[in-house]
């Protein structure tokens, strides 16, 4: 094997080849990218780079050369103990996240800031085991620590730094973010045209709120104080930048905020906004009718004036992707060939900003789909028979939300004479039932972009992924729920959180998005390996597609038979890129 540099008219980039014979001829394949001279330097650190592809090209050769060697005889004993308390399994599944860790530069991040503070921890070494345990092994900062031991490269800190470090990563918050950005750009594409936000919230097991533990209105109905969450995720699905308010506070406001500081600090100024109906407050489409900005906005054809609510419902008009021709929805047969058609119709709806004096025209895009409208009246049918069991025990059928089967529950209190009655009456509220299924099949968004609408549409139905990176965090990393007091500690968690979601995402882009979240933390938790004493480490895990895929797109292999404690060493150092 040996070097190759290739000079381009806007970098340098460096290869690790080897020469082949194919076919009778004579050829080269790349065994190694190593990057390109800026990235290299940047990510790792180094001056010289030339020296430090040397290095790697000395160290592959080394693990070439000790591959070649075939069988080894290690002896057992049928009437000896195994030693006591003396670890025998480690998990290497930590490896595959540790090699997008370093290709963020996240220890170079870290020196950066232990330079510009005075403490002696390692920082880097407690930030990589926060974030591998909350993929891995999701718990609390003790136990996390615990279970850092079960990892290959055992932690070199105790557990009260770890607490210290908190303070430290949430006053560098913002930087981290900003830096992650402009790293993660040189390993995977970035695509910031399109860029979503959402909002979530988080519990506590506690009961008295201060500081950003507040009562707020809770998604999961819980009566326990909360933070909110707010995320931007960019069209591939990484998220971009987060931000942590008072569970009290209004999610509309947390938006313009958050946006300045990704114009601030990733200097990102020409984007699309794309929220859902609860963040589209007018302050929010007005602050990005500016400049080169845009949104598209989901909105409530409910909370339409009149007579743009009948204009949406009205079944003429319709049109037809890559058709001129316009359709009456009311006269569609429900046969396969409909069901996955979606069929618009746009209304310019004029308006003005009186504060800068501008105008501020925005289009009215309603969809409708029989697919969709299938969806929502057999979701509205299971809640009608959940409201039929509440019947039985009038009692608890008192209506508590918008999407609470309830709602189609009737009290009726007083008599037709107007008298109070002896005892309530609880029925099926027809009315409700129908005035909703007068909905069923459509979607409305808002937006001040001259699109073709069926693009707009597109994009807002990508808006899924934002809400699936708010359930990976809150089931697979399990960030709720949240036992930490201190503001700063808080904000910490969340960063690590969000650092998590991020190394996962790259992670399952390289690995073309063929797994899914579940089968991919599952095989990473189980990779073990186990110790032979001096003899080396052989493999305690099924090999699958998915292991093979790890391991291609790592560039290394903890999947042979016998792993000899020289070769983990060097799969170590290529898991920091080294």
């Amino acid at each position: 094997m040996r070097i190759n540099k290739v000079k381009s008219k806007n970098a340098v980039s460096y290869y690790i080849i080897r020469s082949v014979r194919r076919n009778g001829k004579n050829s080269s394949e790349i065994v190694k990218k190593l990057g390109t001279e800026k990235s290299i330097r940047e990510i790792y650190g180094v001056d010289d780079v030339d020296a430090w592809a040397n290095e790697q090209l000395r160290l592959m050769n080394e693990d070439e050369t000790e591959k070649r060697s075939s069988k080894v005889l290690i002896p057992f004993n049928t009437d000896i103990f195994i030693e006591k308390d003396v670890q025998l399994t480690f998990n290497v599944g930590y490896l595959f996240l540790q090699r997008v860790y370093y290709q963020l530069g996240l220890p170079s991040i870290c020196r950066k800031i232990k330079k510009e503070n005075a403490f002696t921890y390692d920082l880097d070494a407690i930030l990589s085991r926060l974030v591998y345990g909350r993929i891995l092994f999701p718990s609390s900062k003790l136990s996390c620590y615990e279970q850092s031991k079960e990892l290959l490269e055992q932690p070199d800190f105790d557990l009260h730094q770890i607490y210290r470090a908190l303070s430290v990563l949430a006053d560098n918050s913002d930087m981290i973010q900003a830096e992650l950005y402009k790293r993660s750009k040189m390993i995977v594409s970035r695509k910031t045209g399109i860029l979503f936000y959402d909002c979530t919230n988080f519990f506590f097991e506690l009961e008295q709120e201060s500081g950003l533990k507040q009562y707020g209105p809770s998604k999961e109905n819980r009566p326990n104080p909360i933070v909110q969450m707010g995320l931007f995720m960019d069209r591939a699905g990484i998220p971009l930048a987060f931000c942590i308010n008072p569970g009290n506070q209004n999610e509309q406001l947390s938006l313009k905020p958050l946006e300045q500081q990704i114009m601030r600090d990733f200097e990102l100024s020409k984007f699309v906004i794309c929220t859902d109906a609860g963040l589209s407050s007018d302050a929010n489409r007005k602050f990005n009718n500016l400049g080169e900005r845009s949104f598209i906005t989901t909105q409530s054809i409910k909370k339409l004036r009149s007579n743009l609510k009948e204009w949406c419902l009205d079944p003429t008009g319709w049109e037809l992707e890559g058709s001129r021709k316009k359709y009456d929805i009311s006269k569609l047969e429900d046969t396969p060939e409909n069901r996955n058609k979606i069929f618009y119709k746009q209304m310019l709806i004029e308006g003005y900003d009186e504060e800068r004096d501008i105008s501020f025209d925005q289009t009215l895009i309603v969809t409708y789909c029989l697919k969709y409208k299938q969806y929502q009246r057999s979701i509205r049918n299971r809640q009608i028979e959940r409201a039929k069991k509440y019947l039985e025990h009038p009692s608890s059928a008192d209506k508590r939300s918008q999407t609470d089967a309830k709602r189609f529950i009737k009290k009726t209190a007083v008599t037709g004479d107007g008298e109070i009655a002896g005892k309530a009456i609880y029925e099926l509220n027809v009315d409700t039932i129908n005035e909703e299924s007068r909905y069923d099949g459509f979607y409305a968004v808002c937006t001040n972009l001259d699109d073709d609408p069926a693009d707009i549409a597109r994009i807002n139905r990508s808006r899924w992924e934002i809400e699936e990176s708010f359930r990976i965090m809150k089931s697979e990393f399990e960030a709720r729920t949240v036992y930490l007091h201190r503001d700063d500690r808080i904000k910490a968690h969340f960063l690590t959180c969000f650092i998590s979601l991020m190394i996962y995402r790259i992670l399952e882009k390289q690995l073309d998005e063929k797994y899914t979240c579940s089968n991919i933390i599952s095989t990473l938790r189980n990779m073990n390996m186990r110790k032979l004493d001096d003899h080396g480490y052989i493999p305690n895990y099924k090999r699958t597609e998915l292991t093979d895929a790890l391991h291609e797109n790592a560039g290394f292999h903890t999947d042979y038979e016998l792993i000899l404690p020289k070769t983990m060493a060097g799969i170590l150092r290529r898991s920091k890129g080294f």
